[in-house]
C-alpha cells in the first residue's frame, strides 16, 4: 500500500465515508427531510475532521522517540515482550479518542522486520486488556537503538486498521504508519534502557512529542 503524503488534507481511506454520508446528505434534503438532512451533514463534517492529515514538524534528532499517535498516556509498564522484542521491554499505552486525529507516525528511524495482525474482538480500547483480544496489528523496527514494536489497536468504534508499511522497509522518524479507523489504541515497546519523557494522562502529538531518548 502507497504511504501518505504530508500534503494530503485528508486521509484517502476515510474519502469513501466521506463521500457516503454527503450523499446520503444530498438525497435527504432533495427529498425535503430538512432537519435530518442537517443530521448527516454534520456527520459528513465530521467524518472529514477525523480523517484530517495535519502537516506536523519532522524532527531529525538523533535518540529520540516520538509519539506514534495522537492522544492521551494511559499506562506505562515494564512488561516482558515475547512476540518481537523477546524480552524485557517498557510498554507505553496511548488512547485515541473519537476527537483525535487517527493517522500512526514511525516513533524512530529503522527497518521493518516484522508485522502480523490477529485478534477478533472489538472491545472498547480504553481497556487494558483489549491488547489481548481485539483486532491487532504488530509492526516491529530494528533501529540504531534496539527493537521497538509498535501496536495498533481497534476499539468498540474502530473497525478497520491500515497499515503503509512492509517488511523490509526503510522508515524514518515522524512519517505516516498507518491508520485506525475510529477510537482505539496505540502501543509503543522500547528497550529498557530508554528514558521515559512522558508520564500517566499527558496529552502528546503523533510525530511532534518526544516521549523517550535513548543516551548512547
Amino acid at each position: 500500500m502507497i504511504p501518505m503524503s504530508q500534503k494530503e488534507l485528508i486521509a484517502r481511506d476515510g474519502w469513501a465515508i466521506i463521500g457516503f454520508f454527503a450523499v446520503i446528505t444530498i438525497i435527504i434534503y432533495l427529498m425535503d427531510f430538512i432537519i435530518l438532512s442537517w443530521v448527516f451533514l454534520v456527520l459528513t463534517a465530521f467524518c472529514i475532521y477525523f480523517f484530517r492529515n495535519p502537516n506536523r514538524a519532522e524532527l531529525e534528532e538523533e535518540g529520540i522517540v516520538v509519539a506514534p499517535a495522537d492522544g492521551r498516556v494511559k499506562s506505562i509498564t515494564k512488561v516482558h515482550e515475547e512476540r518481537f522484542i523477546k524480552g524485557e521491554a517498557i510498554r507505553i499505552s496511548i488512547f485515541l479518542s473519537l476527537f483525535n486525529v487517527h493517522i500512526n507516525r514511525v516513533p524512530i528511524t529503522g527497518t521493518v522486520r516484522y508485522t502480523e495482525k490477529q485478534g477478533m474482538n472489538f472491545r472498547p480500547a480504553y481497556r487494558l486488556n483489549a491488547r489481548d483480544t481485539n483486532v491487532s496489528n504488530y509492526i516491529g523496527l530494528e533501529t540504531a537503538h534496539g527493537k521497538v514494536l509498535v501496536v495498533q489497536i481497534t476499539g468498540i468504534v474502530a473497525r478497520r486498521i491500515v497499515s503503509w508499511v512492509n517488511e523490509g522497509d526503510l522508515v524514518y522518524t515522524g512519517k505516516h504508519l498507518g491508520l485506525i479507523r475510529f477510537g482505539s489504541c496505540t502501543e509503543i515497546y522500547l528497550p529498557v534502557d530508554a528514558e521515559i519523557l512522558v508520564e500517566v494522562g499527558q496529552s502528546i502529538r503523533g510525530g511532534e512529542t518526544i516521549i523517550a531518548r535513548f543516551n548512547d
